[in-house]
């Protein structure tokens, strides 16, 4: 059966992923988030997919990287599911909009703006791009319970990274000033490229999908100058993706 052979782009067949995986956009960073693993070993990498298997409390899971942006994600998610993944976990970075998110700071998604088109292709514009609801709850309870700032709400979805930092640069610029300007009045947490793209995708392959972000840097905070301490540490974007798939292999587990 196609489902059971070698998948094209991540190159993993069925058995060498766990139905839980660990989404991060960046390559470099699927070592990090393995030694978190027991047992960990590297499955291979092909393109932009980076992957690791390992076990938390004695179920496999795995770390799969994305690249940037909807479409590397949706394909790492089509072809995961194809050789037995059903829960995800994106761990990742972003950027702040609304003020009350500072450099530092944990933000979990429940929705998603699709500001973005790969989600056109699953379903249409009036579907919403919303977290798996378990999931969300388990990246939440897992940020708090490590005494990370956590912020849960929507988040702003993309295509072009630098639409958001020089939209004054592009000729549709008056489309992306006002739209920006949308998000921050319906108080949007940040913005980042990968969630919408995923969430809907799950939704359409009948899976789980949540999302979690270390926060770099807030453009909004900066431009009322407001105290702006750049960081790129993701590590605790990544205790807290690892301590929320714990939580839900334990609730798996008993059947809630």
């Amino acid at each position: 059966m196609q489902e059971t052979q070698k998948q094209f782009h991540i190159q993993c067949v069925e058995g060498d992923v766990g139905r839980y995986v660990l989404l991060p956009g960046d390559p470099g960073r699927c070592e990090a988030i393995a030694k978190h693993f027991d047992n960990p070993v590297h499955v291979g990498m092909n393109r932009e997919y980076n992957i690791w298997t390992g076990t938390l409390l004695g179920e496999k899971v795995s770390v799969c990287s994305t690249g940037i942006g909807g479409p590397s994600a949706a394909i790492a998610m089509e072809e995961l599911v194809k050789v037995g993944a059903d829960t995800f976990v994106r761990v990742g970075t972003c950027g702040g909009i609304h003020l009350d998110v500072k450099p530092g700071d944990i933000v979990v998604a429940t929705g998603a703006i699709r500001y973005e088109h790969t989600s056109m292709e699953y379903a249409p514009i009036e579907y919403p791009a919303v977290a798996d609801f378990e999931v969300a709850l388990a990246l939440r309870s897992a940020a708090q319970e490590l005494g990370y700032n956590v912020h849960t709400g929507v988040v702003q979805c993309k295509d072009a990274f630098y639409g958001q930092h020089s939209p004054e640069k592009s000729p549709v610029y008056y489309e992306l000033l006002n739209k920006w300007e949308s998000w921050k009045r319906l108080g949007v947490k940040a913005s980042e490229m990968e969630s919408a793209a995923l969430f809907v995708v799950a939704d359409a392959l009948g899976v789980r999908c949540g999302s979690c972000f270390h926060t770099i840097w807030n453009q909004e905070r900066e431009k009322a100058g407001m105290f702006m301490p750049m960081t790129e540490d993701t590590s605790g974007a990544i205790k807290v993706g690892i301590e929320a798939v714990k939580k839900l292999i334990l609730a798996d587990r008993a059947g809630k």
